[in-house]
C-alpha cells in the first residue's frame, strides 16, 4: 500500500491538468500484449481486462498492436539497440496472449517500431472511424505505449493514458513515463478514473 501511495505521488504533481474521454469520438489501443512479454504483462492484466471491459460498456472500439519482425529488413535501429533480441512474426512469443478479452471485430495493427502509428496505417484508419482521442494501454509503458501516446499528441489526438493497465520493467521507468506524459502530453487515467469518467460512478 505505501509504495502504491508514493508511486501516485511521484507524478501528481505534474497532473495538473484532467478531463474524461469522450465515448464517441475514443479508441482504446491495446499495445503489444504479446506472450513475449507475459511476465511483465500479467501483474496488470486484470486491470488491462477491466478497462477494456469499461470501454466495451461504452461502445468504444478496442484495437491491439503487435509487435513484430519478418526479417532483418525491418530490425531498425531495434536490432542494434536489442542486440537482436526482437520478437520474431510466426513464434508464439510474438502471438497475443490468449487470456485478453479480443473479439472478432477488433483492429489488430502490426507493427516493428516503437510507434504504433509508423507505416502501419492507423492514423488513417483512426480518421477514417470519426476518432478524436486515444486511450493508451499495454506494454512497455516507457517504450511503446509511450511513444505511441507522444505520436498520437503530436499527430493531433487527445491523449489519455493509463496508469493501472501500463507495465515495463521496473516501477522507475513506468514512473518517469508517466510525469513526462502528464506534464506534456496526456490526461492520465486508472481504472476507477475511467469508470466514473464514462458512466459517472
Amino acid at each position: 500500500m505505501a509504495s502504491a501511495l508514493k508511486s501516485s505521488a511521484s507524478y501528481k504533481k505534474y497532473e495538473i491538468r484532467k478531463r474524461n474521454p469522450n465515448p464517441k469520438k475514443s479508441v482504446l489501443l491495446v499495445i503489444d500484449m504479446e506472450n513475449y512479454f507475459y511476465s511483465m504483462a500479467k501483474p496488470i492484466l486484470p486491470n488491462l481486462l477491466t478497462t477494456i471491459s469499461l470501454c466495451r460498456r461504452a461502445s468504444i472500439p478496442v484495437i491491439f498492436t503487435r509487435h513484430c519482425h519478418k526479417s532483418p529488413s525491418d530490425h531498425g535501429m531495434l536490432g542494434e539497440w536489442w542486440n537482436g533480441d526482437l520478437i520474431i512474426d510466426g513464434t508464439p512469443e510474438a502471438e497475443l496472449i490468449s487470456d485478453l478479452d479480443r473479439k472478432p471485430e477488433d483492429l489488430v495493427v502490426e507493427k516493428n517500431t516503437y510507434s504504433a502509428f509508423r507505416k502501419t496505417g492507423l492514423e488513417e484508419k483512426l480518421v477514417e472511424m470519426g476518432i478524436e482521442e486515444v486511450i493508451v494501454s499495454g506494454v512497455m509503458t516507457n517504450l511503446c505505449c509511450e511513444t505511441t501516446a507522444r505520436e498520437a499528441f503530436v499527430r493531433g489526438f487527445r491523449v489519455f493514458f493509463s496508469t493501472d493497465a501500463t507495465a515495463t520493467s521496473d516501477q522507475e521507468l513506468h514512473e518517469a513515463t508517466l510525469k513526462n506524459l502528464a506534464y506534456g502530453f496526456a490526461y492520465l487515467v486508472d481504472c476507477k478514473r475511467l469508470e466514473g469518467g464514462l458512466f459517472g460512478n
